[in-house]
Protein backbone atom coordinates (compact mmCIF):
# COMPACT_ATOMS: atom_id res chain seq x y z
CA UNK A 1 0.00 0.00 0.00
CA UNK A 2 1.72 3.14 -0.88
CA UNK A 3 1.90 6.38 1.03
CA UNK A 4 -0.95 9.29 0.82
CA UNK A 5 0.42 11.44 -0.96
CA UNK A 6 -0.09 15.91 -0.18
CA UNK A 7 1.03 19.34 -0.99
CA UNK A 8 0.49 22.57 1.19
CA UNK A 9 -0.72 25.62 -0.41
CA UNK A 10 0.01 28.04 2.05
CA UNK A 11 2.62 28.22 4.20
CA UNK A 12 2.40 30.64 6.87
CA UNK A 13 1.94 29.65 10.70
CA UNK A 14 -0.92 26.98 10.03
CA UNK A 15 1.37 25.02 7.62
CA UNK A 16 3.63 24.41 10.86
CA UNK A 17 1.50 22.33 11.89
CA UNK A 18 -0.37 20.69 9.29
CA UNK A 19 2.84 19.66 7.59
CA UNK A 20 4.30 18.19 10.82
CA UNK A 21 1.02 16.27 11.32
CA UNK A 22 0.45 15.15 8.44
CA UNK A 23 4.29 13.21 8.31
CA UNK A 24 3.79 11.96 11.61
CA UNK A 25 1.30 10.53 10.26
CA UNK A 26 2.63 8.94 7.77
CA UNK A 27 1.93 11.52 4.65
CA UNK A 28 3.99 12.28 2.05
CA UNK A 29 4.42 15.85 1.81
CA UNK A 30 5.08 16.11 -2.26
CA UNK A 31 5.25 19.76 -2.56
CA UNK A 32 4.45 22.96 -1.30
CA UNK A 33 3.50 26.40 -2.55
CA UNK A 34 3.18 30.41 -1.30
CA UNK A 35 2.77 33.91 -2.86
CA UNK A 36 5.33 35.20 -0.40
CA UNK A 37 9.12 35.48 -2.38
CA UNK A 38 10.51 35.19 0.63
CA UNK A 39 9.60 31.62 1.51
CA UNK A 40 9.98 30.37 -2.05
CA UNK A 41 12.81 28.09 -2.71
CA UNK A 42 13.20 27.53 0.99
CA UNK A 43 13.06 23.78 2.18
CA UNK A 44 9.71 23.19 4.21
CA UNK A 45 11.82 21.72 7.27
CA UNK A 46 12.72 25.28 8.34
CA UNK A 47 8.36 25.77 8.51
CA UNK A 48 8.55 22.87 10.90
CA UNK A 49 11.98 23.80 12.66
CA UNK A 50 13.53 20.74 11.13
CA UNK A 51 17.43 20.56 11.11
CA UNK A 52 16.77 17.31 9.06
CA UNK A 53 15.97 18.85 5.35
CA UNK A 54 12.29 17.17 3.99
CA UNK A 55 14.11 18.06 0.05
CA UNK A 56 10.59 19.39 -0.84
CA UNK A 57 11.24 23.50 -1.72
CA UNK A 58 8.28 26.55 -1.38
CA UNK A 59 7.22 26.60 -4.72
CA UNK A 60 5.81 29.93 -5.94
CA UNK A 61 1.89 29.21 -5.95
CA UNK A 62 1.77 30.77 -10.07
CA UNK A 63 3.20 27.00 -10.27
CA UNK A 64 0.80 25.30 -8.33
CA UNK A 65 -1.49 24.44 -11.29
CA UNK A 66 0.96 22.64 -13.88
CA UNK A 67 2.60 21.07 -10.60
CA UNK A 68 -0.78 19.13 -10.15
CA UNK A 69 -0.62 18.50 -13.88
CA UNK A 70 2.72 16.87 -13.95
CA UNK A 71 2.17 15.10 -10.18
CA UNK A 72 0.42 11.98 -8.57
CA UNK A 73 -1.57 14.21 -5.60
CA UNK A 74 -4.32 12.76 -3.49
CA UNK A 75 -4.79 15.50 -1.33
CA UNK A 76 -4.23 19.34 -1.11
CA UNK A 77 -4.48 21.51 2.07
CA UNK A 78 -5.05 24.97 1.81
CA UNK A 79 -4.37 27.37 4.52
CA UNK A 80 -4.49 30.65 3.15
CA UNK A 81 -7.89 33.31 4.18
CA UNK A 82 -10.97 33.00 5.71
CA UNK A 83 -12.82 34.12 2.60
CA UNK A 84 -14.43 31.69 -0.21
CA UNK A 85 -14.25 34.03 -3.16
CA UNK A 86 -10.61 34.23 -2.19
CA UNK A 87 -9.75 30.79 -2.71
CA UNK A 88 -12.15 29.93 -5.42
CA UNK A 89 -9.28 29.91 -7.70
CA UNK A 90 -7.14 27.54 -5.24
CA UNK A 91 -10.00 24.98 -5.54
CA UNK A 92 -10.57 25.53 -8.97
CA UNK A 93 -7.12 24.34 -9.89
CA UNK A 94 -7.31 21.06 -7.58
CA UNK A 95 -10.50 20.42 -8.76
CA UNK A 96 -9.74 20.78 -12.83
CA UNK A 97 -6.49 18.49 -12.19
CA UNK A 98 -9.23 15.99 -9.71
CA UNK A 99 -6.82 16.55 -6.73
CA UNK A 100 -9.14 16.48 -3.49
CA UNK A 101 -8.78 19.40 -0.96
CA UNK A 102 -9.07 20.48 2.04
CA UNK A 103 -9.41 23.82 3.17
CA UNK A 104 -8.93 25.83 6.59
CA UNK A 105 -11.03 28.89 5.16
CA UNK A 106 -14.43 29.08 7.53
CA UNK A 107 -16.50 29.94 4.82
CA UNK A 108 -15.69 26.58 3.27
CA UNK A 109 -16.99 25.16 5.99
CA UNK A 110 -20.31 25.35 4.75
CA UNK A 111 -20.38 27.82 1.86
CA UNK A 112 -23.81 26.77 0.29
CA UNK A 113 -25.22 29.87 2.45
CA UNK A 114 -23.20 32.79 2.44
CA UNK A 115 -21.46 32.15 -1.56
CA UNK A 116 -24.04 30.14 -3.17
CA UNK A 117 -22.97 30.30 -6.88
CA UNK A 118 -19.89 29.65 -6.46
CA UNK A 119 -20.42 26.74 -3.90
CA UNK A 120 -22.55 24.96 -6.59
CA UNK A 121 -20.11 25.52 -9.04
CA UNK A 122 -17.12 24.33 -7.67
CA UNK A 123 -19.40 21.57 -6.72
CA UNK A 124 -19.91 20.39 -10.42
CA UNK A 125 -16.27 21.17 -11.55
CA UNK A 126 -15.54 18.22 -8.66
CA UNK A 127 -17.74 16.03 -9.90
CA UNK A 128 -16.73 16.30 -12.94
CA UNK A 129 -13.14 15.48 -12.59
CA UNK A 130 -13.85 12.83 -9.79
CA UNK A 131 -12.61 14.43 -6.72
CA UNK A 132 -13.69 16.50 -3.21
CA UNK A 133 -13.83 19.77 -2.41
CA UNK A 134 -14.24 20.68 1.21
CA UNK A 135 -13.25 22.96 4.83
CA UNK A 136 -12.54 21.46 7.75
CA UNK A 137 -10.81 22.48 11.11
CA UNK A 138 -11.61 23.25 14.51
CA UNK A 139 -15.03 24.58 13.68
CA UNK A 140 -15.39 20.87 12.11
CA UNK A 141 -15.29 19.16 15.73
CA UNK A 142 -15.70 22.21 18.49
CA UNK A 143 -18.59 24.08 16.98
CA UNK A 144 -20.00 21.43 14.52
CA UNK A 145 -19.74 17.61 15.61
CA UNK A 146 -19.41 18.40 19.47
CA UNK A 147 -22.80 19.63 19.41
CA UNK A 148 -24.35 17.26 16.89
CA UNK A 149 -23.43 14.68 19.00
CA UNK A 150 -24.69 16.05 22.26
CA UNK A 151 -28.01 16.58 20.10
CA UNK A 152 -28.50 13.31 19.46
CA UNK A 153 -28.77 12.82 23.17
CA UNK A 154 -31.34 15.03 23.95
CA UNK A 155 -35.17 14.86 23.35
CA UNK A 156 -36.15 18.46 22.03
CA UNK A 157 -33.75 21.10 21.42
CA UNK A 158 -35.52 24.61 22.14
CA UNK A 159 -32.58 26.49 21.21
CA UNK A 160 -28.41 26.29 20.71
CA UNK A 161 -26.29 29.03 22.39
CA UNK A 162 -22.57 28.84 21.96
CA UNK A 163 -19.90 31.12 22.10
CA UNK A 164 -15.82 31.14 21.50
CA UNK A 165 -12.66 33.29 21.33
CA UNK A 166 -9.44 32.84 19.86
CA UNK A 167 -6.19 35.03 19.17
CA UNK A 168 -6.75 36.53 15.73
CA UNK A 169 -2.44 36.51 16.50
CA UNK A 170 -2.24 32.71 16.29
CA UNK A 171 -3.64 32.64 12.64
CA UNK A 172 -2.03 35.48 10.39
CA UNK A 173 -2.27 38.95 8.95
CA UNK A 174 -5.46 38.69 6.40
CA UNK A 175 -7.71 36.96 9.53
CA UNK A 176 -6.52 39.74 11.82
CA UNK A 177 -7.79 42.32 9.24
CA UNK A 178 -10.93 39.97 8.55
CA UNK A 179 -12.09 41.01 12.62
CA UNK A 180 -11.09 44.78 12.23
CA UNK A 181 -8.22 44.18 14.73
CA UNK A 182 -6.26 47.59 13.88
CA UNK A 183 -9.13 49.41 12.73
CA UNK A 184 -9.95 52.71 13.94
CA UNK A 185 -13.57 53.05 15.18
CA UNK A 186 -14.66 54.77 12.31
CA UNK A 187 -12.73 51.82 10.21
CA UNK A 188 -14.60 49.21 12.08
CA UNK A 189 -18.18 51.03 11.45
CA UNK A 190 -17.39 51.82 7.94
CA UNK A 191 -15.88 48.26 6.70
CA UNK A 192 -17.94 45.83 8.75
CA UNK A 193 -20.87 47.52 10.65
CA UNK A 194 -22.36 49.19 7.65
CA UNK A 195 -22.24 46.44 5.30
CA UNK A 196 -24.18 44.22 8.05
CA UNK A 197 -26.94 46.80 7.61
CA UNK A 198 -29.54 45.78 5.38
CA UNK A 199 -32.95 44.12 4.95
CA UNK A 200 -33.47 40.37 4.75
CA UNK A 201 -34.68 41.26 1.12
CA UNK A 202 -31.15 43.01 0.61
CA UNK A 203 -29.34 40.08 2.14
CA UNK A 204 -30.44 37.59 -0.25
CA UNK A 205 -29.59 39.69 -2.99
CA UNK A 206 -26.02 40.48 -1.52
CA UNK A 207 -25.63 37.01 -0.93
CA UNK A 208 -26.73 35.51 -4.64
CA UNK A 209 -24.08 38.48 -5.93
CA UNK A 210 -22.07 36.84 -4.02
CA UNK A 211 -21.16 39.81 -1.86
CA UNK A 212 -21.43 38.77 1.50
CA UNK A 213 -18.72 39.08 4.12
CA UNK A 214 -20.15 36.26 6.47
CA UNK A 215 -18.53 35.96 10.22
CA UNK A 216 -17.53 32.49 11.19
CA UNK A 217 -20.74 31.52 12.73
CA UNK A 218 -22.80 32.25 9.94
CA UNK A 219 -21.59 28.73 7.82
CA UNK A 220 -21.36 27.00 11.12
CA UNK A 221 -25.30 27.76 11.61
CA UNK A 222 -25.78 26.16 8.20
CA UNK A 223 -23.85 23.61 9.30
CA UNK A 224 -24.96 22.77 11.91
CA UNK A 225 -29.11 23.13 10.68
CA UNK A 226 -27.99 21.02 7.58
CA UNK A 227 -26.46 18.24 10.13
CA UNK A 228 -29.45 18.72 12.74
CA UNK A 229 -32.54 18.26 9.76
CA UNK A 230 -33.54 21.90 10.50
CA UNK A 231 -34.79 24.06 7.83
CA UNK A 232 -33.50 27.78 8.07
CA UNK A 233 -36.12 30.35 7.90
CA UNK A 234 -34.18 33.47 8.67
CA UNK A 235 -30.59 34.07 9.50
CA UNK A 236 -28.79 37.37 10.85
CA UNK A 237 -25.84 38.69 12.08
CA UNK A 238 -24.25 41.86 13.97
CA UNK A 239 -21.01 41.90 15.08
CA UNK A 240 -19.62 44.31 17.16
CA UNK A 241 -15.48 46.00 17.92
CA UNK A 242 -13.59 45.27 20.91
CA UNK A 243 -12.28 48.17 22.13
CA UNK A 244 -8.33 48.61 23.16
CA UNK A 245 -8.56 49.74 26.81
CA UNK A 246 -4.65 50.24 26.53
CA UNK A 247 -2.64 50.04 24.04
CA UNK A 248 -1.52 46.75 22.45
CA UNK A 249 0.77 45.51 20.41
CA UNK A 250 0.15 43.47 17.81
CA UNK A 251 3.07 40.76 15.93
CA UNK A 252 1.27 39.53 13.44
CA UNK A 253 -0.09 43.20 12.48
CA UNK A 254 3.56 44.77 13.17
CA UNK A 255 2.47 47.36 14.80
CA UNK A 256 1.20 48.56 18.13
CA UNK A 257 -2.78 49.39 18.49
CA UNK A 258 -3.55 52.52 20.46
CA UNK A 259 -6.32 52.68 23.29
CA UNK A 260 -9.53 53.30 21.90
CA UNK A 261 -8.54 51.08 18.40
CA UNK A 262 -10.49 47.77 17.73
CA UNK A 263 -8.77 44.81 18.63
CA UNK A 264 -11.20 42.25 17.12
CA UNK A 265 -14.66 42.03 16.96
CA UNK A 266 -17.33 39.69 18.56
CA UNK A 267 -20.22 38.47 16.05
CA UNK A 268 -23.16 36.92 16.88
CA UNK A 269 -24.99 34.77 14.03
CA UNK A 270 -28.94 34.12 14.64
CA UNK A 271 -30.55 31.40 12.96
CA UNK A 272 -34.16 30.77 12.79
CA UNK A 273 -35.91 27.28 11.93
CA UNK A 274 -39.25 26.17 10.52
CA UNK A 275 -38.94 23.20 13.22
CA UNK A 276 -38.63 26.33 16.31
CA UNK A 277 -34.93 25.63 16.86
CA UNK A 278 -33.32 29.28 16.87
CA UNK A 279 -28.92 28.87 16.94
CA UNK A 280 -27.84 31.62 18.47
CA UNK A 281 -23.56 31.61 18.17
CA UNK A 282 -20.83 34.35 18.99
CA UNK A 283 -17.38 33.93 18.17
CA UNK A 284 -14.91 36.20 19.41
CA UNK A 285 -11.65 36.57 17.92
CA UNK A 286 -9.52 39.42 18.62
CA UNK A 287 -5.56 40.76 19.66
CA UNK A 288 -5.23 38.83 23.38
CA UNK A 289 -4.07 40.64 25.89
CA UNK A 290 -1.91 39.08 29.18
CA UNK A 291 -4.84 37.93 30.73
CA UNK A 292 -7.39 36.27 27.86
CA UNK A 293 -7.32 32.97 26.83
CA UNK A 294 -9.52 30.41 24.05
CA UNK A 295 -12.95 29.62 25.33
CA UNK A 296 -15.45 27.70 23.57
CA UNK A 297 -18.85 27.43 25.78
CA UNK A 298 -22.04 25.47 24.03
CA UNK A 299 -25.33 25.31 25.45
CA UNK A 300 -28.35 23.11 24.05
CA UNK A 301 -31.26 24.36 25.87
CA UNK A 302 -34.19 21.93 25.54
CA UNK A 303 -34.97 18.81 27.24
CA UNK A 304 -32.57 17.87 28.86
CA UNK A 305 -30.24 21.17 29.11
CA UNK A 306 -26.80 20.11 28.61
CA UNK A 307 -23.54 22.56 28.47
CA UNK A 308 -19.99 21.96 27.40
CA UNK A 309 -17.26 23.92 27.87
CA UNK A 310 -13.79 23.91 27.37
CA UNK A 311 -11.32 26.08 28.55
CA UNK A 312 -8.00 27.09 27.19
CA UNK A 313 -8.28 25.00 23.99
CA UNK A 314 -5.09 24.81 21.71
CA UNK A 315 -7.48 26.29 18.97
CA UNK A 316 -4.34 26.48 16.22
CA UNK A 317 -3.03 22.53 16.70
CA UNK A 318 -6.38 21.29 16.86
CA UNK A 319 -7.33 23.27 13.71
CA UNK A 320 -4.61 21.57 12.01
CA UNK A 321 -5.12 18.12 13.55
CA UNK A 322 -8.97 17.92 12.58
CA UNK A 323 -7.70 19.13 9.02
CA UNK A 324 -4.98 16.02 8.78
CA UNK A 325 -7.28 13.67 10.17
CA UNK A 326 -10.12 14.14 7.63
CA UNK A 327 -7.56 13.32 5.00
CA UNK A 328 -9.30 9.74 5.57
CA UNK A 329 -12.88 10.70 5.41
CA UNK A 330 -12.49 13.14 2.18
CA UNK A 331 -10.86 10.42 0.27
CA UNK A 332 -13.61 8.27 1.19
CA UNK A 333 -16.25 11.01 0.12
CA UNK A 334 -18.67 11.63 -2.72
CA UNK A 335 -16.89 13.77 -5.26
CA UNK A 336 -18.03 17.32 -5.07
CA UNK A 337 -17.69 20.29 -3.12
CA UNK A 338 -19.17 17.95 -0.09
CA UNK A 339 -19.16 19.77 3.00
CA UNK A 340 -18.17 17.77 6.15
CA UNK A 341 -21.99 17.31 7.69
CA UNK A 342 -22.05 14.98 4.80
CA UNK A 343 -19.18 12.82 6.32
CA UNK A 344 -18.84 10.62 9.71
CA UNK A 345 -17.56 12.65 12.53
CA UNK A 346 -14.14 13.15 12.23
CA UNK A 347 -12.03 10.49 14.44
CA UNK A 348 -8.82 10.08 16.28
CA UNK A 349 -6.57 8.32 13.74
CA UNK A 350 -3.86 5.89 15.93
CA UNK A 351 -1.80 4.86 12.93
CA UNK A 352 -0.90 6.29 9.81
CA UNK A 353 -3.32 7.17 7.68
CA UNK A 354 -2.54 5.17 4.70
CA UNK A 355 -3.62 2.31 6.96
CA UNK A 356 -7.56 3.24 7.29
CA UNK A 357 -7.82 3.45 3.43
CA UNK A 358 -7.34 1.94 0.26
CA UNK A 359 -6.00 4.12 -2.59
CA UNK A 360 -7.26 2.96 -5.76
CA UNK A 361 -5.72 4.63 -9.06
CA UNK A 362 -7.92 5.57 -11.89
CA UNK A 363 -6.95 2.67 -13.99
CA UNK A 364 -8.18 0.37 -11.48
CA UNK A 365 -11.93 2.19 -11.36
CA UNK A 366 -14.27 0.85 -8.92
CA UNK A 367 -17.15 2.50 -10.15
CA UNK A 368 -17.75 4.79 -7.72
CA UNK A 369 -16.66 7.95 -10.06
CA UNK A 370 -13.74 9.10 -7.47
CA UNK A 371 -10.59 9.35 -9.04
CA UNK A 372 -8.70 9.06 -5.55
CA UNK A 373 -10.96 6.57 -3.97
CA UNK A 374 -10.77 5.29 -0.59
CA UNK A 375 -12.26 2.14 0.98
CA UNK A 376 -12.17 1.70 4.51
CA UNK A 377 -9.40 -1.51 4.91
CA UNK A 378 -10.90 -4.69 6.90
CA UNK A 379 -7.64 -5.56 7.66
Amino acid sequence: MRKITMVQYGCGKMSKFTIKYALEKGVKIVGAFDIDESKIGKDISYLIDSDKKLNVKIQDAKEFDEFLKTHDVDVAIVTTTSIFAENYPIYEICAKNGVNAISTCEEAFYAQNSSPKLAKKLDKLAKENGCTICGSGYQDVFWGNLISVIGGATHKIVKIKGRSSYNVEDYGVSLAKVHGAGFTKAQFQREIVEKEKMSDEELKKVINAGQFAPSYMWNVNGWLCSKLGLHVTRQTQKSVPIIAEEEIHSETLGMTIPKGHCTGLSAVVTTETKEGTIIESECIGKVYGPNDFDCNDWTIIGEPTTRVVVERPSTAELTCASVINRIVEVLCAEPGYTTTDQMPENLYKAHNLDKYIEIVDFDDDCGCGHEHCGHHNED
